[in-house]
């Protein structure tokens, strides 16, 4: 394939640092050589694009096949990262090439039905069909006005501190646990894994190793752990404060959470816990000062179908549902049209039909709706979503909401985890 004077194919065994290094320099980062062998590990290189002008690596991107919870299962994703153009060949549609590469190869291949992103720039994959289906809350905690309701249950386990990479088959089990039953968690293989516990020097800036807090039950099975670093913060005209820096927190039960918490909280000299959680966290609602918990909401996880018949049956709905979509998407043609909806009993079956729609929207949309957060109400009253049939719109945004907000608890662009 090419794009004026730029061909774009597959990366080579022998082009990967260089084509590593030329990602990460559009970022603003180095590579270390253990960095670069760990991206490699995670790296399919079948499915690694990049630019090249004149023989030199100026633009490039990978795809990394996951497992997404969705509501009411999983879905096998595209996950999309290790996006970036080179600053001096920017603005040259070098990116559109990419994008459109990928997205027709999972449509013509059949390959994974939904393709999803963690992009830097909010506003750059919009026009790509991507719509925001996850947040994160950026959670500032006030440890010193973190005091604990009387009626909190933390159970009768025990926490115990570990170092991340001997505990590392613990972490994975319980990773495992928590993510099947949390929309919006992929799964992790042994190279993602890698890459979440790597603790890279020059990555940490001012702050420590990374640490593991495993907490056990009484009959010594493991429910729940916390990584975490200790940092430091501006406080104060020219003063610091003392910063837990919570990574990871992943609990199988309400108990678990809970102590984990309990301990975060319990650490001395430190004034804040930083975390980033999902949107709906327990946690305010275990305080006696819920306020002791600022938060700021940021857009995380982009998603968007890359096949929409296969991506809308391949998840679950609240209610029963017989719905026909018009759906628009410029981007990626094939799925431009109308498309009928049925769920029932848990089953789900989307294919191409001439019926009358009972909404219109595009892909974006449909993407921002897929993991049951954003609701399709919402969207209507931005004027995203037009009803067509009435009624249709409050049916179909209560049968596309989940349990529970999505929450997506890494980075997907390299590091990946």
């Amino acid at each position: 394939m090419t794009t004026s004077r730029f061909s774009v194919r597959r990366v080579t065994e022998q082009e990967f640092v260089p084509w590593a290094r030329m990602i990460a320099d559009t970022y603003g980062m180095d590579r270390s050589e253990e960095e670069l062998a760990d991206q490699r590990a995670a790296t399919d290189l079948a499915r690694t694009l990049a630019v090249f002008d004149g023989g030199e690596p100026v633009a490039g991107a990978s795809v990394y096949s996951r497992t997404l919870t969705v509501p009411g299962g999983a879905l096998p994703v595209a996950g999309i990262a290790s996006v970036g153009v080179a600053p001096t060949h920017r603005r040259r549609g070098i990116l559109t090439s990419m994008m459109r590469a990928q997205l027709t190869d999972l449509h013509e291949q059949r390959r994974e039905p939904v393709a999803a992103l963690r992009p830097s720039e909010a506003g750059i994959y919009g026009r790509y069909g991507y719509g925001p289906a996850t947040l994160g809350n950026r959670m500032r905690c006030d440890r010193r006005a973190m005091r604990f309701r009387p009626d909190t249950d933390f159970g009768e386990g025990t926490v115990r501190l570990r170092h991340p990479a001997q505990a590392r088959p613990v972490l994975e089990e319980i990773y495992d646990r928590v993510r099947t039953a949390t929309v919006g968690w992929p799964d992790r293989q042994a190279p993602h894994w890698a890459v979440r516990l790597a603790d890279y020097p020059h990555r940490r800036g001012t702050a420590t190793s990374l640490r593991a807090a495993v907490h056990q039950e009484r009959d010594g099975r493991a429910t729940g752990y916390a990584l975490y670093r200790y940092g430091s913060a501006p406080d104060g005209p020219g003063g610091t404060a003392g910063v837990v820096e919570v990574v990871e927190l992943a609990a199988c039960s309400r108990q678990s959470y809970a102590a984990l918490w309990r301990f975060l909280a319990g650490i001395d000299l430190m004034t804040w816990i930083d975390y980033e959680g999902a949107v709906d966290e327990p946690l305010p609602h275990l305080l006696v000062e819920p306020r002791a918990v600022q938060a700021a909401p940021v857009d995380r996880l982009w998603l968007r179908p890359a096949d929409v018949d296969r991506a809308l049956a391949g998840r679950g709905y609240s209610l029963p549902l017989d719905l026909v979509l018009d759906v628009r998407d410029d981007f990626c043609p094939w799925n431009s049209g109308r498309h009928r909806l049925q769920a029932e009993a848990g089953k789900a079956v989307c294919a191409p039909t001439t019926a009358p729609a009972d909404l219109r929207l595009s892909a974006a949309e449909l993407g921002a709706v897929f993991l049951g957060g954003t609701s399709l109400t919402a969207l209507g009253a931005a004027g995203l979503v037009e009803e067509l049939r009435r009624g249709a719109l409050s049916l179909a945004s209560a049968a596309f909401r989940g349990e529970r907000e999505p929450w997506y608890p890494g980075g997907w662009a390299f590091p990946l985890y």
